[in-house]
């Protein structure tokens, strides 16, 4: 029997200035363990980073400012935007011209919850502890860890679970197929590291940012250095335990 396996095609993501870049490092605090990798984009996309900061107060600026530790007097400075621009850049949030609305204060409260996590993401216990080793995906956090029993051995790291309409599905599931260099037979395009666990959805590594919305087709996204130790930690036959589910749908 043929499968037919879906995912979400990677977004390519604008260029950083040098600027951009200066600033997204004094922001590195903002991710939970490496730096993003920001996936380089077309001219048009990097004409568009290059672009000037907005000096318009976004509805969330006060929520932006303490977020990011500035003063927080709900007023767009120069250095406010600078900023959230940074942010903006360092998490593939477009456009990003320093503006606080929704989509940029949405990722920052998930971001917020992801570091909450911590060294306990299984605090709740609402990933079982019984089955030896396994792979937790909170779909409401948008975070994923292996734990052996109670034990943590990596993560909690952040991922990208499938968009509204294409739902990563919850429950218990086990991994059935390992591919490396898997090629998704749908949309044409890699997806490395390829971990199946129910269906076409599988935990696979992408190129552009895991905090895009709106998500994939019901893949869990990954960074590729995340991807690539969950490859290294899963076999097939280990246990996937999905639940939660995803902010916007």
């Amino acid at each position: 029997m043929k499968r037919r396996f879906s995912l979400r095609i990677p977004r390519r993501i604008p260029r950083r200035s040098g600027a951009g870049r200066r600033a997204a490092a004094a922001l590195a605090l903002t991710t939970l363990t490496v730096p993003l990798t920001v996936a380089l984009g077309s001219p048009a996309q990097a004409a568009s980073a290059a672009s000037a900061c907005t000096a318009s107060r976004g509805p969330y600026q006060k929520q932006a400012e303490r977020f990011l530790g500035l003063p927080v007097d709900g007023r767009q400075s120069a250095a406010d935007c600078r900023a959230i621009r940074a942010f903006q850049t360092s998490h593939g949030i477009t456009p990003n011209i320093g503006y606080a609305g929704p989509v940029t204060w949405g990722v920052m409260k998930l971001v917020t919850q992801q570091r909450a996590a911590g060294h306990h993401p299984n605090k709740a216990h609402h990933c079982p502890t019984t089955k030896g080793r396994i792979a937790c995906v909170d779909l409401t956090r948008q975070l994923s860890w292996i734990q052996d029993g109670s034990r943590l051995v990596y993560g909690p790291v952040p991922i990208r679970s499938g968009r509204d309409g294409y739902e990563t599905r919850t429950g218990a599931k086990k991994i059935y197929w390992r591919h490396l260099h898997h090629v998704s037979t749908l949309y044409h395009v890699a997806m490395p590291y390829s971990q199946f666990f129910d269906g076409g959805q599988a935990f696979h590594s992408i190129s552009g940012s895991v905090w895009s919305a709106p998500g994939s087709h019901g893949c869990v996204n990954m960074r590729s250095g995340d991807a690539a130790k969950y490859w290294s930690l899963l076999r097939t036959g280990d246990d996937v335990h999905v639940y939660g589910r995803k902010p916007g749908t």
